[in-house]
């Protein structure tokens, strides 16, 4: 469901979207129809295309009706048909949200679950790749911290000050990924004669999530459906001739739990 969620945004920059599955096609014309999907799902009965890309999971047993399933493995092509970047995950039960594949390939950063928080210095805004969560999916959040002209924030690593550090509240529902930085500036202290790594103007930073699944979700949800998953920044800005005591800032990002669709294919037509 959530490709379809943003088959639209996909289609306005110009990008295609297709899925394969070992499914027949009437499984796929009936999964279509009972969910409104209207991106392509081609069917790829008996694993062919499958087994020729290498990624046949080979942890289900052959006698399984889900025998012939494979790796989730996302490829993002050019006009020419070059892979130009692959995502592949070992359990089917995880795998990348669309918007995390496009801030990474295309370089559209999320908008979904907006949040601007009141900090000091700076301005703070929270978003994730989608606003709909599922036990298993990979996704993607970022904080992007406006900073004045004259100011810095200093950078992971440095010595002496307080570099930006996003820490996550301890919970059996989400196990967050390191965190991606831009490359920082190095900035002379001419006073001190010093050289340490600054962020600038407009900083971006994005992180991978992996959602847990369903029963480590559930205690968590709200009587709305709702999971708030909660975190912390911590920089320390400094102008151009005062540096200022570190801070702390909450951050939180509040998720609409959504059901894993376990409904099969009428019988006459499953897998058997």
């Amino acid at each position: 469901m959530e490709l379809e969620r943003g088959f639209e945004q996909l289609r306005r920059q110009g990008i295609g979207l297709a899925a394969v599955s070992y499914d027949s096609v009437a499984i796929l014309k009936n999964f279509a129809a009972r969910r409104n999907i209207t991106y392509p799902l081609l069917s790829d009965e008996g694993s062919k295309i499958i087994r020729a890309f290498g990624i046949l999971n080979t942890s289900v047993e052959r006698e399984s009706f889900a025998y012939g399933v494979p790796y989730p493995l996302t490829l993002v092509a050019d006009a020419a048909g070059v892979v130009r970047t692959k995502y592949f995950e070992e359990d089917y039960r995880e795998r990348p949200t669309l918007a995390a594949i496009l801030d990474r390939a295309y370089g559209l950063a999320p908008t979904a679950a907006r949040a601007e928080t009141g900090a000091r210095h700076v301005k703070i805004t929270t978003t994730a790749s989608t606003a709909v969560i599922r036990g298993g999916q990979r996704i993607l959040l970022a904080v992007d911290v406006g900073i004045p002209p004259g100011y810095h924030l200093y950078a992971p690593g440095v010595q002496g000050y307080h570099g930006v550090d996003w820490t996550f509240s301890e919970s059996h529902g989400f196990k967050p990924h390191p965190a991606s930085f831009p490359t920082p500036r190095i900035l002379y202290l001419k006073a001190i004669e010093e050289k340490v790594p600054v962020f600038e103007g407009n900083l971006h930073i994005i992180r991978d999530l992996t959602v847990g699944q369903d029963a480590a979700l559930r205690p968590l949800a709200n009587a709305q459906n709702k999971v708030t998953l909660e975190a912390a920044f911590r920089y320390q800005a400094c102008s151009e001739s005062l540096c200022y005591p570190p801070e702390t800032v909450p951050l939180k990002w509040t998720f609409q739990l959504e059901a894993m669709d376990r409904e099969r294919a009428p019988e006459a037509i499953r897998h058997k």
